[in-house]
């Protein structure tokens, strides 16, 4: 992009670039610094490494943080910022602030745990304790090489251990404890402010921000801003489309469209592939709930708390109610799930006339009948004895870590008992390994034959799948010729995979826009 009639305006991309985790995007300005969303990253070892690398800004410079949803790729860095120095509003809608407490203190709490198992690990194998160290250490020195500005796959083609020599002055770094303790997130927690829906509000010199409902997660948003570097200056308007829901899914309202914009900054999880019909998804469930039910097996559906629980919870019981699926235990192992539920509840001006109907009828739609929800450690691993068949929703979604291991350690090898993936499995994660149909896997360092049924579902995923991707932007540029006001300069393609950042861009460039797949912490001049 062109730079001649600029004055300061910028973006820098710290996460979801080239990835669909660690959503962070800067916005400066010659009077205002703006942090969208500020996610961990998530997935692979070398992935999540990236949340070990220094802040590409001074924490204490930033007047504004603006969080689009609760999910942790979105919000799971926020204690980092503020424990650097970070000590201006979180705007979010109320919605979003009351789940993101819920994820933030899980995460600390689930840090802390992990950081004590590993010193217990290192008592008792130091040997083997070194050489995960090391790996550790290789992981970051690639990170921190690709943060100073190598090319990703240059780094990923060098010998590892070169790339480690040439970081030595960065080794003090912290790889192995928690990014952030139950304090951080109580000090994050005192910075929010909640914002409605579709008002807009100045939060910064210069930015004004409008949130609108994305249709993704209860309190998901949309935020569009206005942006201006001086008083007389002209006026740009950003569009940060969060992560796009789908329409007509259970319980939340559809997502909003836009019609203009000068820059939009657009994810692209589902890019090149499309979701079967809701009412193939409802047909699948059923079906895999009766098999499973003749088998006298267990099905285990790894699941977000937030969003994926419910909707899968809500389906259940219609279906059950419907006389379409026996009535089987199903045991909600996830403590969060449970408590986002409760939080779901107090906020059904979020819902949709549908789910508000139920509620109005007093037929809750997000209580399975006589589901068991297991509050500690020990009540998830005494599911294992409970007589068959029976149902375990559990999170997390991906496999990367949690109580869903200890369930696939347990099912994995028996005919059986069936897995059911119910939303997007990352790129390296566990989970995709299995989609893709490996024959054995590695859970913490021990082999499993994998005997077990594989199924997955994608009609329930939350995200917008490529045509509905290309409805959403495509609002842009309806009845408009390039260059006229409101037609998007510039589209950035983000929150995505690059097989599926690859398969979107050709047919953006079709409906008329220039697009730019940007790298992480790339920063961007906008004209």
């Amino acid at each position: 992009m062109g730079t001649q009639n600029s004055q300061y305006m910028r973006i820098q991309f710290l996460g979801a670039a080239t990835t669909v985790t660690g959503s962070q995007f800067l916005l400066t300005t010659k009077r205002a610094k703006v942090l969208v969303d500020c996610g961990m990253f998530q997935g692979s070892p070398q992935d999540a490494m990236r949340n070990r690398v220094p802040l590409a800004y001074d924490a204490s410079q930033v007047d504004a943080l603006l969080l689009t949803h609760a999910h942790l790729d979105h919000c799971g860095l926020i204690p980092v910022v503020v424990h650097a120095g970070f000590r201006g509003p979180i705007f979010a809608t109320a919605g979003t602030q009351e789940l993101a407490n819920l994820v933030l203190l899980d995460s600390a709490k689930l840090q802390v745990e992990f950081a004590e198992r590993e010193e217990r690990f290192q008592q008792r194998h130091p040997d083997r304790a070194a050489k995960s160290e090391h790996k550790d250490e290789l992981d970051l020195a690639a990170a921190l090489a690709v943060a100073g500005g190598e090319e990703e796959a240059a780094v990923e083609s060098r010998d590892p251990e070169s790339v480690l020599r040439e970081q030595l002055p960065h080794m003090d770094l912290h790889i192995s404890g928690p990014l952030y303790v139950e304090q951080d997130v109580l000090d994050a927690m005192r910075l929010f402010r909640p914002l409605a829906y579709d008002t807009e509000v100045q939060v910064a010199p210069g930015v004004w921000a409008t949130f609108r409902d994305a249709g993704h997660i209860l309190g998901s948003a949309m935020i569009r801003l206005r942006v201006r570097e001086d008083d007389a200056g002209p006026e740009r308007v950003i569009v940060f489309s969060g992560d796009i829901g789908r329409c007509d899914t259970p319980i939340i309202r559809d997502p909003t469209t836009f019609t203009d914009a000068d820059y939009v900054l657009m994810e692209s999880t589902y890019g090149g592939r499309e979701h079967e019909p809701a009412d193939e998804a409802i047909r699948i469930l059923q079906e895999t709930v009766r098999l499973v039910a003749e088998a006298k097996g267990v099905l285990l559906i790894p699941s977000f708390a937030i969003g994926r629980t419910q909707e899968i919870v809500f389906e259940l019981d219609r279906l059950l109610d419907e006389g379409k699926i026996p009535g089987l235990p199903l045991y909600l192992d996830s403590p969060m799930a449970s408590k986002a539920t409760d939080i779901y509840r107090r906020h059904a001006e979020y819902f949709d006339d549908e789910t508000k109907a139920l509620l109005a009828k007093r037929d809750d739609p997000l209580d399975y009948p006589g589901a068991h929800v297991t509050a500690s450690a020990n009540d998830s691993k005494a599911i294992r004895t409970a007589p068959r068949p029976y149902m375990i929703v559990v999170s997390n979604g991906m496999l990367t870590g949690g109580r869903v291991l200890f369930h696939v350690r347990d099912i994995i090898s028996d005919p059986t008992a069936t897995l059911l993936f119910v939303g997007y499995q990352g790129e390296g994660t566990l989970g995709a390994h299995l989609q893709a149909g490996v024959k054995q896997v590695r859970i913490d360092g021990q082999d499993y034959d994998v005997r077990c049924q594989v199924r997955s579902i994608s009609g329930f995923s939350a995200h917008a799948d490529e045509s509905e991707l290309l409805e959403w932007v495509g609002n842009f540029v309806k009845g408009k010729t390039k260059g006229a006001p409101g037609y998007p300069k510039q589209l950035f393609v983000i929150h995505g995979d690059p097989p599926a950042e690859a398969a979107l861009v050709p047919k953006l460039e079709a409906l008329g826009f220039a697009t730019l797949v940007p790298k992480w912490r790339e920063t961007v001049t906008l004209d």
